[in-house]
């Protein structure tokens, strides 16, 4: 959109070129250089090549290079013809169009001699486009009255936001004041009870410890009598021998040595001396009933494999398994390898976890444990959410600061653009802009969203930053930048995305139109005034 005060000197000409006093000047020679083209005088090339007399002036003849002596006919094939179009804009045009047969003024000033017939439009052009013109100077000028609306709102605003960050601040210091008066009563509420749960834990240690004794005894005394037997109340060298899982070097066989070493040079030992020597099988030995059941036979692993569905066996080619899991099976195996030659048969594995669940779970707490654990318990629920509160509190004091340190124009007019989100729909995509945040694009018919840039700076030209947002580090393209959008701000009534485009690649344009880029434009009464001037 074009700046108010462009539009208004462009109305001001449109309305009272008709009325215009013709200058007297060569046939297509606009008045800026009138003064160069005196009558009379010899006439210097404007590129200061040539002087020539004033009547080698538009005689059809090209003798200056830039072609400024033929300005009104064809003769130079460089040179430019101005059209007067009272009424209307003026324009230049090549010189090759002139009398050419087409009308390309609307003044038809450039068919002075072609006998082509034209007809004046310049008064009809003027007025339309006066019309349009006013349409657009009218939107900006209450465009303008919006933005001033906005700026009264953005003020307040701020002024509101200032004295909120005040009242919040003080409240901060009143909640940490409250969080550590709740640390304290936490922490002196938290001691009795650890030294209670200490209390019950130990206790339940040494009942488990002579639960577990008990039990060891009762194991001790049911494998004497296994290994007795003649029953003789002894356990012989001989009678030791008959378990080789009992192998001390692990070498695979149980030699008399071995099984003499157990017994600390003794031929035999009773029940009283049989503790020491359960004290050194007990972790290997098996019971002979357990010895005589034959163990399960493996099932090939791949007979138990289970069936793999279609798209499973699709999914993963025999020469494409995934690296990881092929890592995986191979630390299986070595950790399968690592549980040496020797392992505790299943259905004893299931007594150790029986002789554990015979243990059972820890008592409940006693009820002045229990209450030193609720009492506790309180205190920190209370200074987690004394905590959590001053955490939002924190957020809600940065969130504040950032909104009023925020560079939103020289009078906070584009502040009620913070936190809003304006979308635009095309035959693909849907493109989001959230000013001051991030502009995104997602696929119309679904997909993932794709982030076109976030926040960077005003990047408008040193008269008017604030006419362009730049947002940068987007989502990469493949093999190329990351993806930024430079938004356009233009002129309006109302607050909306137009249109965006892809110049560049994976750079992208969108226009944006809001009041708060609206300038306060000139009064008609003044621009005509000023016309006097021209």
């Amino acid at each position: 959109m074009m700046p108010c005060h462009y539009l208004l000197a462009l109305l001001l000409l449109l309305g009272a070129g008709v009325s215009a006093v013709e200058v007297q000047r060569p046939r297509g020679v606009p008045l800026s250089k009138r003064q160069f083209y005196e009558e009379g005088k010899p006439f210097t090339c404007l590129d200061g090549s040539h002087t020539i007399p004033f009547d080698r002036v538009n005689d059809d003849y090209c003798d200056c290079q830039d072609g400024s002596d033929e300005p009104g006919t064809a003769a130079c094939p460089n040179g430019s013809f101005h059209c007067t179009n009272a009424g209307f804009r003026p324009a230049f045009i090549p010189s090759s169009r002139i009398n050419d047969g087409v009308c390309d003024c609307c003044d038809t000033t450039d068919e002075y001699n072609s006998g082509a017939s034209c007809q004046n439009t310049c008064k009809e052009l003027g007025q339309k486009e006066k019309e349009s013109l006013q349409k657009v100077a009218e939107i900006a000028k209450e465009g303008f009255l919006l933005k001033q609306q906005l700026i009264k709102e953005a003020k307040n605003d701020l002024e509101d936001k200032k004295a909120k960050l005040v009242d919040v601040q003080g409240s901060k210091k009143d909640m940490e004041a409250k969080v550590e008066a709740l640390r304290t009563v936490k922490e002196e509420a938290e001691q009795p009870e650890k030294e209670a749960k200490e209390r019950h834990l130990k206790a339940w240690e040494e009942q488990k410890a002579v639960i577990r004794m008990e039990k060891d005894k009762a194991r001790m005394a049911e494998v004497f009598l296994e290994l007795d037997d003649d029953a003789d109340g002894f356990v012989s060298l001989a009678e030791l021998l008959s378990h080789g899982e009992l192998d001390t070097d692990g070498d695979g066989s149980f030699t008399e040595a071995e099984a003499q070493g157990l017994l600390e040079g003794l031929d035999k030992v009773g029940t009283e001396g049989f503790q020491s020597v359960w004290n050194k099988i007990k972790d290997k030995y098996v019971a002979e009933s357990v010895a005589d059941t034959p163990a399960p036979e493996e099932t090939p692993r791949e007979e138990t494999r289970e069936p793999v569905s279609d798209n499973e066996s699709e999914q993963y080619p025999e020469d494409d398994i995934p690296e990881d899991e092929e890592d995986d099976d191979e630390e299986d195996e070595d950790d399968d390898s690592d549980d040496g030659d020797f392992k505790i048969p299943s259905n004893l594995q299931g007594e150790e976890k029986k002789d554990d669940d015979d243990e059972g779970a820890m008592p409940p707490y006693d009820q002045e444990t229990q209450n030193l654990i609720d009492v506790a318990q309180k205190a920190r629920d209370e200074f987690d959410e004394a905590e959590r509160a001053l955490r939002e509190v924190d957020d809600q004091i940065t969130s504040l600061e950032k909104e009023i340190s925020f560079d939103f124009g020289p009078n906070a007019e584009f502040s009620y653009l913070y936190s809003q989100c304006y979308e635009l729909t095309t035959s693909e995509y849907i493109y989001r802009l959230c000013p001051f945040n991030r502009v995104s694009q997602k696929p119309k018919y679904g997909g993932s969203e794709t982030n076109l840039g976030t926040w960077g700076k005003w990047a408008g030209p040193e008269e008017n930053v604030y006419s362009v947002m730049k947002y940068e580090h987007g989502t990469g393209c493949w093999q190329g930048p990351n993806r930024s959008t430079t938004v356009k701000l233009t002129c309006g009534k109302e607050t909306v995305v137009t249109s965006t485009s892809e110049p560049s690649r994976c750079e992208y344009l969108m226009e944006f139109i809001t009041p708060a880029v609206c300038q306060e434009p000139q009064s008609l009464d003044e621009m005509f005034h000023k016309h006097d001037e021209f």
